[in-house]
């Protein structure tokens, strides 16, 4: 039975439990319930695979060298108690891929040399091994997307955090936004630019985090959640219209569709693939409910019956959906791995008290013309908006400049040196 431990990073990571701990005794730690606002669907990190033992001979000694202290470094730091962690691991992460970038190069004829081991912080000890360069480059950018997500989702949860009140300043609902767009870059290069590289035969043999589908969802909702805390900063501000705020909540329901769409093609949904989708589920709701419910508002300043008409099946619309949100959150945060309900924030603290308030109010004003009128009770739908949100540019670093020396130095190996090789590896194996 494997034992988890849960640590402040871990912790950050929604869904991402670790139970990595390499090389470490395992103590059993009291559990302490994560709180997710932004979720961070799956982490892998790297495991142990002999890098330079498979590159001796092939490449120069130093360039083996320095990549497997990169990926080594990675590895540890991976393995750290501290959410300061973060930082240390994206740079090295980013001073790992300049090296990995030569690998994949085609005229090297080293994409499919190394069999690169990834684990899963869910899976424990489970270990996925795959023989190519392009999907050690993929893992290194999904993993860089996660990280950019757990630093979102702390940054919307103080560390003074009360159960039943929240209040997340401006600049720290913006620079969630940044991070959101930044993350959806990332995964929107890993579906562009990296997954096109990798042969079908590779594809079937990913972990299903890495799926295309996966992927897209977990950029929409990105997305999606960068425009719901940018409607949470605009009923901050005095500039923003009704007409704002009704577009942006609209926009949430188009990226959180898309990101259900992209998951509907698989059925076989478990441990973490279920809670994502749940918690795609439970936000899609909400979005809806918030965009029925400025709709209502514009809709019901018309001078017609029908428009007071349709503004309250709006309203009405919305209070249903928000109560049938709040059994989905419920269902997101039972799930496996079990998190706690977040303290509503933002827009939601908002629309919690005023939907329902003005479903209420509006039918009882209104109440004459739904009698009058029962054939004009057709929920209207929700206009559609071109969506402003896109994900952040992201372009490969160059290849270390190792990689483009004319003087490649590769010592000769003896067939002594290189039957002992072959005996090692049998062994450790």
């Amino acid at each position: 039975m494997l034992l988890v431990d849960i640590s402040p990073l871990t912790r950050a990571m929604g869904c991402a439990v670790s139970v990595y701990a390499a090389g470490k005794k395992k103590k059993k730690k009291k559990s302490i319930i994560p709180e997710v606002s932004i979720l961070v669907p799956s982490m892998s990190v790297p495991a142990q695979c002999d890098l330079q033992r498979t590159l001796k001979g092939v490449i120069p000694k130093d360039l083996a060298d320095r990549l497997t202290s990169m990926r080594n470094q990675i590895l540890l730091i991976a393995q750290d108690t501290d959410v300061s962690a973060i930082d240390e691991l994206q740079k090295a992460l980013e001073e790992y891929l300049p090296l990995l970038v030569g690998l994949t190069r085609k005229e090297f004829g080293l994409q499919e040399l190394i069999g690169f081991k990834w684990r899963n912080l869910e899976d424990g000890q489970e270990e996925i091994s795959v023989a190519n360069s392009w999907f050690e480059l993929l893992s290194v950018l999904h993993m860089m997307a996660m990280l950019t997500l757990v630093e979102a989702n702390t940054k919307v949860i103080p560390k003074e955090s009360d159960m039943t009140e929240r209040v997340v300043s401006g600049d720290c609902m913006r620079d969630a936004v940044d991070l959101l767009l930044k993350a959806a870059g990332y995964l929107d290069f890993c579906v562009q630019d990296v997954l096109v590289h990798l042969p079908p035969d590779v594809k079937n043999q990913l972990p299903k985090d890495l799926h295309q589908g996966i992927l897209e969802a977990t950029s929409n909702q990105a997305l999606a959640q960068g425009t719901e805390i940018q409607l949470g900063l605009a009923l901050e501000s005095q500039n923003a219209t009704l007409s704002v705020k009704r577009r942006l909540a609209c926009e949430a329901v188009s990226y959180y569709g898309q990101a259900l769409y992209c998951l509907s093609g698989d059925n076989n949904f478990h441990g973490t693939a279920k809670k994502h989708l749940l918690f795609i589920k439970w936000k899609y709701l909400e979005a809806k409910a918030a965009a029925y419910y400025y709709h209502g508002i514009i809709v019901d300043k018309g001078t017609e019956p029908s428009c007071h008409v349709s503004a309250v099946c709006c309203f009405l619309a919305a209070d249903k959906l928000l109560a049938e949100s709040k059994k989905a959150s419920l269902s997101f945060c039972l799930a496996e791995p079990v998190t706690r309900t977040p303290p509503a924030w933002g827009v939601m603290k908002h629309l919690n008290k005023k939907v329902p308030e003005t479903a209420a109010k509006k039918s009882q004003m209104y109440g004459y013309l739904l009698d009058q009128e029962k054939d004009l009770q057709v929920l209207p739908d929700l206009p559609e908006f071109q969506l402003s949100l896109k994900p952040d540019d992201y372009t490969l670093p160059e290849a270390d400049s190792t990689w483009d020396s004319e003087k490649w130095d590769i010592p000769g190996q003896s067939l002594k040196e290189h039957l002992k090789d072959c005996e090692d590896g049998v062994a450790t194996e």
